[in-house]
């Protein structure tokens, strides 16, 4: 054989091997683009379906497909039913994340936010406690003996981690915005915790443990969370002020865009680039950037970018959701436990039980003293809000699954089968809960909530007037010694009262004051005649309904 013969042979077999590589390619993307366009027809037809929603369409479909899959190759398993820890937290997770920050009503979120904070971290950090001690107790009789101290933490943070897009997918933002503020917001801040105290665990050296080592730890998520946020609120900033000041959208209304998305996925970036928490960054990025950014673009830019960012997220979301129905028939992961039906059953169900008590060992102890604290009526957690916040923080998604693959396996293999194990039940847990619980979840808010959902949506009556507020802050400056002495006494008093709207006052006259002529927001900045209506147009209103 001739040189020139080897060298065509060498070339033909690399193009075969390419062509083969790119078929197969081909088939997972199109299969894939198939079953989200199936979800979105079957969504669209199952919209006033008692029992049904998109979430659980999209599982069932995943899982009918894996199991089509596992036919079609005999039982041997494919390639397309990996779970890809790295595909879901750098492509998937980011435009979720950032578009319920962007989207998410800012006032009724910030007015609720000590109480997300109590259910979000604290609530967390107990559910964690709970769900690791009783993992450790439980197990050994079980059966499962090889797990170490560092597993069972892991265990905890794992399934500490919420899947709230059931519950949110029934509750509405109108109609119930304080109780969807508290089960959105804790479902960010529980992810973000829950992923904090999982790399934590993961770095913990359990042979010299001290307290002074548990309260570095605490100082650790302390400047991961504040970190993080303030990373997320800068670069949102800097978006903002480079589209304000050089009037982007005036040439191309395409480079404003790609600026705010590119902008919203570098912080997330940075923020796992530099070991912070990259979901509390793009979220607070998404809060900033709808604030300032989203104002300083052109007005047909505002309608894309609105209707993009959700796309984006939506179709990430029913994405997630086939994926993990088709891993959960990875037929190998199964065959690697090597456990009996028995066993595997008693296992996830103290998983089960676990993620139950870990719920509710938080939800209703923080609720109840929340209540005695809190004085405004409006604020307050009644028994059926209280039940449908626990009720919320029980289904387990993706996230509990990519952790689980992150501590139980090393490249994709398992390296007992203990740990195959743990993936497996941990996949039960999250099937099930979704399934189950989620299915049930909308004749149950529909039976707690009734007709009376809008109660608590308007709490007009415990804002204290603009005219109270600014004798609070001795704005009109004309009164004599003794006036002053008693509107200050007065500022004191209505100060402790309404401490939340003070807060509130105060942000408001320094945006107004110093932010918003330095990054812009409504108001300040001068509209481009990029729109063929040629100017802003105060009708156009409606589109700044998330900023309320």
């Amino acid at each position: 054989m001739s040189v020139f013969d080897e060298f065509h042979a060498l070339e033909l077999f690399s193009i075969q091997s390419s062509s083969s590589f790119s078929t197969s390619t081909v088939i997972a993307i199109t299969l894939f683009m198939f079953l989200l366009c199936a979800c979105i027809v079957i969504g669209h037809l199952l919209e006033e379906n008692l029992w049904a929603n998109e979430s659980i369409t999209a599982l069932l479909l995943g899982l009918a497909s894996g199991g089509v899959v596992l036919l079609v190759r005999k039982g041997h398993s494919s390639k397309l039913l990996v779970f890809d820890e790295e595909l879901f937290f750098i492509y998937l997770l980011p435009p979720i994340i950032f578009n319920a920050g962007f989207q998410v009503k800012k006032k009724q979120f910030f007015k609720n936010f000590s109480t997300i904070l109590l259910f979000g971290v604290l609530g967390t950090v107990i559910s964690f406690c709970l769900i690791s001690f009783g993992a450790f107790l439980l197990f050994k009789k079980i059966g499962v003996t090889s797990l170490g101290v560092q597993d069972y933490l892991a265990i905890g943070a794992i399934l500490s981690a919420t899947d709230s897009v059931c519950t949110l997918q029934v509750l509405s933002q109108d109609e119930t915005p304080f109780l969807y503020s508290i089960v959105f917001g804790e479902g960010v801040v529980n992810d973000a915790t829950s992923i904090v105290l999982f790399n934590a665990v993961q770095k913990l050296d359990l042979s010299d443990f001290s307290a002074m080592k548990a309260l570095s730890l605490l100082g650790t998520f302390l400047y991961l969370f504040f970190t993080s946020t303030i990373l997320g609120i800068v670069v949102s900033l800097l978006s903002a002020y480079i589209i304000k000041t050089l009037y982007i959208g005036r040439h191309s209304t395409d480079r404003e865009i790609a600026i705010m998305m590119l902008m919203a996925y570098m912080s997330y970036l940075i923020a796992e680039l530099i070991s912070l928490s990259g979901i509390l960054t793009v979220f607070f990025c998404g809060i900033v950037m709808s604030h300032y950014t989203w104002h300083n673009i052109s007005e047909s830019s505002r309608i894309t970018t609105k209707h993009a960012f959700a796309t984006m997220s939506f179709i990430a979301e029913t994405f997630i959701f086939l994926y993990v129905g088709m891993d959960a028939l990875d037929i190998d992961k199964w065959k690697s436990s090597k456990a009996s039906a028995g066993t595997c059953a008693a296992v996830s169900s103290t998983l089960l039980a676990l993620v139950l008590i870990g719920r509710a060992g938080f939800v209703f102890p923080i609720a109840n003293i929340s209540n005695f604290i809190q004085k405004r009526e409006a604020l307050k957690m009644g028994w059926r809000q209280q039940f449908i916040s626990w009720w919320a923080g029980l289904m387990r998604g993706a996230v509990t699954v990519a952790l689980s693959y992150n501590e139980f396996t090393n490249s994709g293999e398992t390296s007992s089968s203990e740990h195959s194990l743990m993936i497996t039940c941990t996949i039960i847990v999250v099937l099930f809960s979704t399934l189950v619980f989620g299915s049930v979840t909308k004749p149950l808010v529909g039976a707690l909530l009734g007709r009376n959902a809008g109660q608590g949506a308007s709490d007009a009556t415990d804002i204290p007037s603009l005219e109270d507020l600014r004798i609070l802050f001795l704005e009109n400056g004309e009164q004599g010694d003794d006036g002053c002495n008693r509107l200050q006494a007065d500022g004191l008093r209505l100060m402790m009262r309404h401490p939340t709207w003070t807060a509130h006052h105060l942000w408001r006259k320094f945006d107004d004051g110093f932010m918003r002529p330095v990054f812009g927001g409504r108001g300040f900045v001068p509209y481009e005649p990029v729109s063929p209506t040629g100017a802003a147009d105060p009708s156009h209103d409606h589109l700044e309904s998330h900023e309320q």
